[in-house]
């Protein structure tokens, strides 16, 4: 119990570290452009303790997660000191203004990448993509109709599994079956299944790609039928085991983790498509239906999630959900709407393309953004996100996704 209430605090605590790192890459990208930052605080509520270094107020405030920074001049509707004026952020180039808005996001994404590095020199990456790349090449293939026989498949003095008669060897990524390409370890399996006898296998080994002939046998398995109920059928195998993760070096890893991000804010930006069909299924949980493990979770039910990974020893599950929580607050903090960064963005270069045009049309520039104007529709955007925020607060705390093992 005591595992999983420091599991739960320290994700917390990271979650917390994040999105006050979120704010200081607003901070000092602000700075660095020399806009006026008035103050930097970690966390919301009362004010618990501060300073001030030169023209900025730093501060810690009762609630330690995420944090604000206060730029001079975000909008119009900001009060400027007059003398601050020409430091405004509104007053500021395009590029600049951008630069300043997507640091946060960004700071985000690299920390994400940080913690996937971390977890590729200490633990391995997950194989979440299901590669077809082989851990073992088994030395005989039997029967098996039961959980117990599976797992015992002692073989005999001398004998050969039909893999590694054809050459097969660990680490070999699987690339068709027969003639037909094998993208995931299921897509494999269920051609070679479908085998029997001398079978077409083409593998990457490093640089080379090699054809090789697997004589696949038919044994017993249990399988899983159209209706769901397990029977005994006979089934080809190969006599290979799935690799689960991959092991890096302090160098290759670089390469291993830039795939790897790659692979998750693609899935990422898929999830955040799919988000608003999901929460139905939230609400469900709520009401004592089953929690989809798919499901929007919010900082309470990932920092649970988190909690439960530690009790477990599963670190390596516990440094993935923080990334992809990284790389998920980077991605929806893009969006084009307010109050959002990708919304301040959007505003901006709605207002640089508009003077374009104006200036081709031999026009003067128009007045910044009237955000009064927008102030209906933020508002809208707001109640919708806190109601969501709203939702899955309480499935996760009625209803929460638990770790199966």
């Amino acid at each position: 119990m005591l595992a999983y209430f420091i599991g739960v605090v320290l994700f917390a605590l990271c979650i917390g570290a994040s999105l006050a790192l979120h704010e200081a890459g607003h901070l000092l990208s602000a700075k660095a452009f020399g806009m006026k930052v008035r103050r930097y605080f970690i966390g919301f509520g009362p004010r618990i303790w501060s300073f001030r270094r030169g023209e900025t107020e730093y501060g810690l405030k009762a609630i330690p997660i995420g944090g604000f920074c206060d730029i001079a001049g975000m909008t119009t509707l900001d009060e400027v000191d007059p003398q601050d004026e020409p430091r405004a952020m509104w007053r500021q180039k395009t590029w600049k203004r951008t630069v300043v808005m997507a640091t946060g996001p960004f700071t985000h994404f690299l920390l994400g990448f940080v913690v996937l590095y971390v977890m590729a020199v200490t633990f391995g990456l997950p194989n979440v993509a299901e590669k077809p790349v082989l851990s073992q090449v088994s030395s005989c293939v039997h029967d098996a109709t039961t959980t117990e026989q599976l797992a015992d498949q002692t073989c005999g003095s001398g004998e050969t599994g039909p893999a590694q008669a054809a050459g097969l060897r660990p680490g070999d990524e699987v690339l068709s079956v027969a003639g037909v390409s094998t993208p995931t370890w299921t897509a494999m399996v269920d051609e070679i299944q479908r085998a029997e006898g001398p079978t077409p296998f083409v593998v990457r080994r490093g640089d080379e790609t090699l054809r090789l002939t697997v004589d696949v046998p038919r044994v017993d398995r249990p399988v899983t039928n159209a209706n769901g109920k397990t029977e005994v059928a006979q089934v080809g195998v190969a006599g290979v085991s799935a690799t689960g993760s991959f092991d890096y070096t302090a160098w290759s890893a670089v390469g291993g983790t830039a795939s790897f991000a790659g692979d998750l804010f693609s899935q990422t930006f898929q999830k955040l498509v799919e988000f608003p069909q999901r929460i139905p299924a939230v609400i469900n949980a709520i009401f004592g239906g089953e929690r989809d493990p798919e499901t929007p979770v919010s900082v309470v039910g990932a920092s649970r999630i988190g909690g439960e990974a530690v009790e477990a020893g599963l670190w390596q599950l516990f440094l993935l959900l923080l990334a992809a929580l990284n790389f998920f607050m980077g991605v929806f903090n893009l969006l084009p709407l307010l109050p959002l960064d990708g919304g301040h963005i959007a505003v901006v270069w709605y207002e640089h393309v508009r003077n374009w045009l104006r200036d081709r049309r031999g026009k003067a520039a128009a007045a910044p953004v009237d955000y009064t104007k927008l102030s209906g529709i933020t508002m809208v955007l707001v109640l919708v996100g806190g109601a969501v925020l709203l939702l899955t607060v309480t499935a996760d705390i009625v209803n929460p996704i638990r770790i199966t093992q």
